[in-house]
């Protein structure tokens, strides 16, 4: 009697054991992996050039990515959606962060916020220092291309902007100087250090913000760079102008465009 007591407590104390350890066990990983994808988030170029210095948080609940804190601008917001929505393992996000000088939609402020987002996302306009003011919808561009195709490209992304009615193009132009390493060859591109989460991110923001292609239907995927777009486009022209305005945006390296035009498809 008394061996199958103590028997049955030591069972007892060891299934209690057993189940503390592994429900321990169980929060070191949860907790492991709620800081994997918070790392995994600050790691992309997204977060590294245009919200570093946000207060941006990203929690992990079974494939479902919960963000929280603050941003400075609206086009702040949208970024990080998209860019921990391609990072693996992902299903959906849940989007609760606060902007701080957000504005009412179509106002000059959240106009202008998405001009400067447009023209820091394009290639050629993006290492200029163009100045962005606005006042009752019309777009002043001050500050300096490094080139006359670069100043008539970032009047062209402005004036394609939801909301903006005209721009007006005060930039100067100042080229800059060419950068060679010490060993006499150009430094390694930036475009190389931008992840692919982030480039399909950065071509989806800019196709949302584009005026001419925020409507189109289509679907982005980005791998080493190259990006391939699914969708549908209404004729040729707009197909073409996707292919244009994703070609030149950061991190893209080439562009397969498979989306089907409509026009066609219903002949």
């Amino acid at each position: 009697m008394t061996s199958h007591y103590h028997l049955s407590l030591f069972a007892t104390a060891t299934v209690a054991g057993l189940f503390l350890v592994g429900n321990a066990g169980l929060g070191a990983a949860e907790a492991e992996a709620k800081a994997s994808i918070q790392s995994t988030f600050e790691s992309t170029y997204i977060y590294r050039t245009f919200l570093k210095e946000d207060a941006v948080r990203a929690e992990e609940r079974d494939g479902l990515i919960i963000l929280t804190g603050q941003v400075a601008e609206p086009s702040h917001k949208y970024l990080a959606q998209e860019a921990v929505a391609g990072l693996s393992g992902v299903s959906s996000v849940d989007n609760r962060l606060q902007v701080k000088s957000e504005g009412t939609e179509k106002s000059d402020s959240w106009i202008q916020s998405k001009v400067r987002s447009v023209l820091a996302l394009h290639r050629n306009v993006s290492d200029g220092k163009a100045q962005v003011d606005i006042k009752d919808g019309v777009i002043t561009l001050r500050g300096e291309a490094t080139t006359w195709t670069q100043r008539i490209f970032a009047a062209e992304y402005a004036e394609d902007v939801e909301g903006v009615i005209r721009v007006i193009n005060l930039m100067t132009v100042q080229p800059l100087p060419v950068r060679e390493d010490r060993g006499g060859h150009v430094g390694r591109s930036a475009d190389d250090l931008i992840d692919d989460a982030s480039v399909a991110a950065l071509v989806r923001s800019v196709l949302a913000n584009h005026r001419s292609t925020m409507q189109i239907n289509v679907k982005v995927a980005a791998r080493d760079g190259v990006v391939t777009l699914i969708g549908s486009a209404r004729n040729p022209t707009e197909k073409y102008l996707v292919t244009i305005l994703v070609s030149d945006i950061q991190g893209v390296t080439a562009v397969k465009n498979v989306m089907t035009v409509e026009a066609i498809a219903a002949e």
